[in-house]
């Protein structure tokens, strides 16, 4: 009975009342990091992007931008790897440039423990029993996230989500923020091992044969209309 007054009722109240706390608190950070993020990357600190959210309603997540805009002579945007400087590399490894997520928690977008947000053409390729992940609001933190994060299989990853779902609790909501700060301070999981950037779920079921290329292309277009149609 209490689980399920907190997981329906009181959950987004205390997810509210600690974004907004961690916004006053970190306050000075947060106008630190814009500013020398604007110097940084050369213009816009900030980098938003359509993630699919409670039911799977699209949102548009906002982080600090952790790659440039660098384009080659074609005016095609260079590779990840290449446009990862050293400041990005700093704010993906603290976790730092997570931080402006913490206005999508107090306009209800997100919540503070929850499924992460993955990408719309990674949603697009799971299963209709993975895609219940999206019966709760994303989370800042996760199972997952504290459980290895990008460094563990997708398949592990959404097993994790799930498992969060079944059972909402806020002992178990402050336990995994607990953990989260543990995994932080020791700038645990943050990418896959010789990555910089964590793989695309539908590129990871196309290397692995798990899916045709037929699919992957049919999943692309998928997402490009999902993001299209629900975000005007």
């Amino acid at each position: 009975m209490l689980n399920r007054l907190y997981a329906n009722h009181l959950k987004r109240f205390f997810d509210f009342c600690c974004a907004a706390l961690a916004i006053v608190c970190l306050s000075p950070l947060l106008v630190a990091l814009t500013l020398l993020g604007a110097v940084k990357m050369k213009g816009n600190p900030f980098f938003t992007q359509p993630r699919p959210g409670l039911n799977e309603k699209i949102f548009r997540l906002v982080k600090f931008r952790t790659m440039t805009n660098e384009k080659d002579a074609s005016g095609n945007l260079l590779p990840d790897d290449k446009r990862l400087n050293a400041y990005g590399k700093f704010l993906r490894s603290t976790s730092l440039d997570e931080l402006p997520e913490l206005f999508n928690i107090l306009k209800g977008d997100m919540a503070v423990i929850g499924p992460r947000p993955q990408l719309v053409r990674d949603m697009v390729f799971m299963t209709p029993e993975q895609r219940k992940r999206h019966t709760v609001r994303q989370g800042l933190s996760g199972l997952a996230q504290i459980n290895g994060r990008n460094a563990v299989t997708w398949e592990a990853k959404i097993g994790y989500d799930l498992e969060y779902i079944r059972k909402i609790t806020l002992l178990g909501d402050i336990r995994i923020i607990l953990a989260t700060l543990g995994k932080v301070f020791k700038r645990d999981g943050i990418t896959e091992e010789g990555c910089d950037t964590a793989t695309d779920l539908g590129d990871y079921l196309l290397e692995s044969g798990k899916i045709t290329r037929e699919q992957y292309d049919q999943g692309q277009a998928e997402a490009k209309q999902l993001i299209a149609s629900r975000l005007r």
